[in-house]
């Protein structure tokens, strides 16, 4: 695939555009928002070029404060809701493995899905060139980082136990971004520190999603069920991740999550 753009260089910032002009990426280096932002883009975080967050300037200023050493701005010319485009960006990301806190559930219909195709591919190519790649970073063991995870009907009706990290729940991936955590799940009760004592990513964004839900558990027991976006949302809601949570999640016959969808 070839596509032409005009690239412009500076210090701490990188200006890429489409010769179409539909596409337009800002690549800063810096730890910290800038003053102005549009509520015409749509925003990346990477810490050390390792994807955390997107969305758009209301979800981003709603994070508390996070870390990250590179920050981008996406512009796109096109006609439908900014919200399709960040679905189907944040949709990929969860796809290859991202520990990513998701955006709330919006289906993408597939006429738009089909006009965006196209865009969503020339924004990855670009950022993939330029080192920001929305993979799983690969562990040091070298176990594979592309896994990818297939949904089904059989999966859907299935249960499957967590005990890990101070926490035991019942949980079932019901639909293809619904994960359900059924009432009595027990929560890690504070989120490990750094070696250098702050507060890491994980911890931060997990209690953002234990914010989000504050009124469905006490004394860190759910007392109802609750429904998440992913595999990754439970690990950081139950444990504040830390773990592989495809593996942590084990079927009545020792059968694990992973095992039951990973696509070969």
């Amino acid at each position: 695939m070839t596509l032409k753009t005009e690239v412009i260089f500076s210090k701490k910032k990188t200006s890429i555009r489409s010769i179409d002009h539909s596409l337009e990426i800002q690549i800063k280096q810096t730890k910290s928002l800038p003053k102005k932002l549009s509520d015409k883009a749509i925003y990346l975080v990477f810490n050390e070029r390792k994807l955390q967050f997107i969305g758009t300037v209301q979800k981003i200023t709603s994070l508390d404060q996070p870390i990250f050493t590179q920050f981008v701005e996406l512009n796109f010319d096109v006609d439908t809701d900014l919200i399709y485009m960040e679905r189907l960006l944040v949709n990929h990301a969860l796809e290859t493995g991202v520990l990513l806190v998701d955006s709330e559930e919006i289906t993408v219909p597939e006429n738009i899905t089909n006009q965006l195709n196209e865009l969503k591919t020339n924004t990855l190519l670009i950022l993939d060139s330029m080192g920001y790649s929305f993979k799983k970073e690969e562990t040091k063991k070298g176990k594979p980082g592309k896994a990818r995870h297939k949904w089904t009907k059989e999966v859907s009706e299935k249960e499957f136990y967590i005990d890990t990290r101070g926490s035991k729940a019942c949980v079932m991936w019901i639909k293809r971004n619904q994960m359900l955590i059924k009432k009595g799940a027990t929560m890690m009760k504070e989120a490990p520190l750094n070696k250098d004592g702050s507060v890491g990513f994980s911890a931060k964004m997990g209690d953002k999603i234990r914010t989000d839900h504050k009124d469905q558990f006490e004394n860190f027991t759910t007392t109802e069920d609750i429904i998440l976006k992913s595999v990754n949302e439970v690990g950081l809601f139950l444990y504040f991740a830390g773990t592989n949570s495809w593996l942590e999640m084990i079927d009545d016959e020792g059968k694990t999550l992973n095992a039951w969808t990973v696509a070969e």
